[in-house]
């Protein structure tokens, strides 16, 4: 008979952890199932999948396994520190980071110590959008939600009244990163401000 270990139970922990992951809704909405509302483990899948599909318009060298690790990882402290909107006040982000750092430690640290560094790390690298890796990851997890509100035609821009400057600055990773992608967005901006999607500001 398998007996479970010390090791195998902090990995077990840790995995039954990441179901409250699909407790997390964001504001993006999903088209397909109504417009309800996108959970946070959906959306790690969805820019994950788009960040392999779509690495050959990085102008960088990209590690994509380990793009594709900090994808999966990036909200996993949202289990404890809920959703912020890439749009809302600074208000409403105050004390945000302090909140996701302690979430970061206690969910990462439910892992056997080497599993929890490396993760920790990675997903350090990403908030801190440095490497071309963790640019490529931020760009993608930007690029999402413009696809998906073009296809709700406005989606979250238009019930928020979100400005074109706004949709700009979000998704600047891309201009240097992948600028192919680039031109692709801001074609898609300039629909969204014609047809009223977007405030032309």
């Amino acid at each position: 008979m398998f007996e479970i270990t010390s090791r195998l139970d902090q990995q077990l922990t840790f995995l039954r952890e990441l179901d409250k992951l699909k407790a997390v809704y964001r504001r993006t909405m999903v088209k397909p199932d109504n417009n309800r509302q996108e959970n946070s483990a959906e959306h790690s899948w969805h820019i994950a999948v788009q960040a392999m599909i779509l690495k050959e318009y990085a102008e960088e060298p990209v590690d994509i396994c380990r793009v594709i690790k900090m994808l999966l990882i990036h909200d996993i402290v949202e289990i404890d520190a809920g959703d912020t909107f890439a749009f809302a006040e600074s208000a409403e982000l105050s004390g945000q980071e302090v909140k996701e750092m302690l979430a970061a430690e206690r969910l990462f640290g439910l892992l056997p110590e080497e599993q929890a560094q490396e993760l920790k790390v990675l997903w350090l690298e990403f908030e801190q959008v440095e490497t071309p890796d963790a640019r490529f990851a931020k760009a993608m997890d930007c690029l999402l939600p413009v696809i998906q509100n073009m296809e709700s035609e406005g989606g979250t821009w238009a019930k928020y009244q979100v400005a074109r400057s706004q949709v700009l600055k979000r998704n600047r990773h891309l201009e240097d990163l992948a600028p192919k992608l680039w031109t692709y967005v801001l074609g898609q901006i300039d629909l969204s401000v014609r047809n009223g999607w977007l405030q032309d500001g």
